[in-house]
């Protein structure tokens, strides 16, 4: 079972702000299932994780989570939601309750937009995501490589939260960083990440990270070497990041590219990164017998 865990859907004029800078004009259109679907025909995916997309507000939920309704290939949804809220736990059983609700299976908010160097610090925040573990779902960080070691603290503290690490925690790989700041600071700032069992990440969103016409494997290597040392394959899992990864590569040269990336990995592990660490971390197991997996 190969397993996308890590993609989005928007529709434009909704409230995706963040997609009027002027280099994101590619991807300034509407993707919906149908457009996944193609995406991923010809893939060897069975299923994915549908992520929110950087709307900010409860209403998107209601969209995602009736696209997994009638989408076979999506398994789950991690949803938005914003864990200062003093109501999240009303907000996620509202979530629950909607059309494809089931399919909740994780949460997310925008942690690399905030400003703030001790936002994952704050009491407020911490007490929401207690609140999202005690619902049963865990916790995406979409974070800049500078927020790393505020996680890495939020994680030891709260061990009873499952915490997912997006896009290896958006390290500098473009050529125009040092050595220093792409790799070895970020390497570090990982490791005592990874260092808390409760902690998995996604192999994903390293081509935009990369300089966006230039790169090649070999850019991608050594970070991808290093989560593999550091997380080891059963806490790894492969995400597309389709469609923002069009602004670097088309879907079928993002999966090329982990699998060149990669080292040498036994059967087992590689089924690991390609599925069943994400059907662990996200409980996909009930939604792959409902849609015939």
């Amino acid at each position: 079972m190969t397993v996308d865990a890590h993609h989005h859907l928007w529709r434009i004029g909704e409230g995706y702000a963040w997609l009027e800078a002027p280099a994101l004009a590619p991807i300034r259109r509407t993707f919906g299932p149908a457009d996944l679907d193609a995406a991923l025909d010809g893939s060897d995916v069975d299923r994915t994780v549908l992520v929110e997309g950087g709307r900010e507000d409860t209403g998107e939920a209601a969209v995602l989570l009736a696209y997994a309704e009638q989408t076979p290939r999506i398994a789950g949804v991690v949803a938005w939601a914003d864990p200062a809220d003093p109501a999240l736990a009303d907000t996620l059983a509202g979530y629950r309750a909607l059309p494809g609700g089931s399919h909740l299976v994780g949460v997310r908010s925008q942690v690399q937009g905030e400003a703030d160097p001790g936002y994952l610090d704050r009491p407020d925040v911490r007490r929401g995501l207690r609140t999202v573990a005690a619902a049963g779902l865990p916790f995406d960080l979409v974070l800049r490589a500078d927020q790393i070691p505020a996680a890495a603290r939020l994680a030891g503290d709260l061990p009873q939260v499952r915490f997912v690490l997006d896009h290896l925690g958006k390290p500098q790989i473009s050529r125009k960083h040092s050595r220093e700041r792409g790799l070895d600071g970020w390497a570090g700032a990982l490791a005592a990440l990874a260092a808390h069992p409760n902690v998995t990440a996604k192999l994903s969103g390293l081509v935009t990270e990369a300089d966006w016409t230039t790169w090649t494997v070999e850019d991608l290597r050594p970070y991808v070497e290093t989560a593999v040392e550091l997380f080891g394959p059963d806490r790894l899992m492969y995400g597309s990041d389709w469609p923002v990864c069009l602004l670097a590569a088309t879907y079928p040269r993002v999966r090329a590219a982990l699998d060149a990336a990669l080292p040498a990995l036994t059967r087992a592990e590689r089924a690991a990164v390609y599925g069943d660490t994400a059907i662990r971390t996200y409980d996909l197991a009930p939604y792959l017998v409902e849609q015939g997996g």
